[in-house]
């Protein structure tokens, strides 16, 4: 009896809305239906986990990261999930690097103004809370390939499904949302903002370096170094609110993604060296996350982007085929795109619109 109810149960395939990617925008908008007592859809994530591009392993957040006071709505979602914030540690010298022929500058930053803020036990915490309230409603390993406008409803179809649906969200990033073959072509100004969007995180490299303590602040060190230039170009101390893991953490330049991970590892521990000092060597692990290898966050090609990306085009406020398909994620957001509160800010203005049209 319960095998034949579970088997009826998974082979439900249509639904008032599909929610396409388990990010963190597509994990506030389901999250936000089943609160308003709506529970007849269902979510798609194309990777074998939910979080997309926030990921912590081994305390190390090696995808979003950080927030500030202003992110209202994450910040009251963090508190509505009894979650907690930190402030990132900045006390001490920081270092500055213009160029790799210039000396290097020193600083302390202005310890009046705010500091950035951190989810105590890492951003996937969040993802984790969100994931229990919606995991019912979730497919994992379902890459979606094709959607169909089919008179009153969409068909989102993946390798071994068809689903159908009143409404679908779609919340990949928009350059790889413009790549799924859809049978109703889209506007051609859609599918012109879409594919001059700039992936948020695609060629970003994060290295994440655990220590026994935090000798740099000993030294009178923050552990924060700026330097384009630089085998790491911003690096910063990461460690636990509670004071009992020490990390160092930060972005890899670009430059050395050709070189084997040994390779990349030697030329950043060097680097840190010179201005940390030899105690540098005496890590306890090792991590790093090239996201542009990731196939549902950078696609086939590698679109670096160096200046601040301009999110939030007017056009993906609007519902596309027939008012059943809504664009959505954080670059989607009309505010701080690219930031976890740009990912919420989506999510909360998706399922506003679905619900409002429906």
């Amino acid at each position: 009896m319960y095998k034949q109810a579970f088997y009826l149960y998974a082979m439900k395939t249509e639904y008032k809305y599909v929610i396409v990617g388990a990010g963190l925008s597509g994990l506030i908008t389901a999250y936000k239906l089943l609160q308003a007592g709506e529970d007849n859809f269902v979510v798609l994530e194309a990777r074998a986990r939910v979080g997309g591009r926030v990921l912590t392993e081994g305390d190390v957040d090696l995808g979003a990261t950080w927030l500030q006071n202003y992110h209202k709505n994450l910040l009251s979602l963090i508190e509505e999930l009894h979650l907690k914030t930190f402030d990132q540690f900045s006390i001490g010298q920081s270092v500055l690097i213009y160029n790799s022929m210039a000396p290097a500058h020193y600083f302390e930053m202005d310890t009046q103004q705010p500091s950035s803020k951190r989810i105590v036990g890492g951003s996937s915490t969040l993802i984790e809370a969100l994931y229990h309230k919606i995991k019912d409603k979730l497919q994992l390993d379902e890459p979606v390939l094709k959607v169909e406008d089919n008179d009153s409803k969409i068909k989102i179809h993946t390798k071994t499904n068809c689903y159908i649906a009143d409404k679908a969200v779609i919340t990949l990033p928009p350059l790889l949302a413009s790549d799924l073959e859809f049978i109703s072509q889209l506007p051609k100004e859609l599918l012109h903002g879409m594919r001059q969007t700039h992936t948020w995180m695609n060629n970003a490299i994060k290295v994440g370096i655990e220590f026994k303590k935090t000798f740099w602040r000993k030294n009178g060190f923050s552990g924060t170094i700026i330097g384009q230039a630089s085998p790491v170009i911003e690096l910063y101390d990461h460690s636990n609110k509670e004071q009992s893991i020490f990390i160092l953490k930060g972005f890899v330049n670009e430059s050395l993604r050709d070189l084997s991970k040994s390779e990349r590892k030697e030329k950043i521990l060097t680097f840190l060296e010179k201005y940390f000092g030899a105690e540098v060597n005496q890590y306890i692990s090792y991590s790093e996350k090239d996201w542009s290898l990731e196939k549902y966050t950078s696609g086939d090609q590698l679109k670096s982007y160096y200046l601040s990306a301009n999110y939030g085009n007017t056009i993906f406020q609007d519902l596309y085929l027939n008012s059943k398909v809504l664009f959505s994620g954080t670059e989607t957001a009309q505010k701080y795109g690219g930031y976890l509160e740009g990912a919420v800010l989506s999510g909360l203005n998706a399922y506003a619109k679905i619900k409002n049209d429906s």
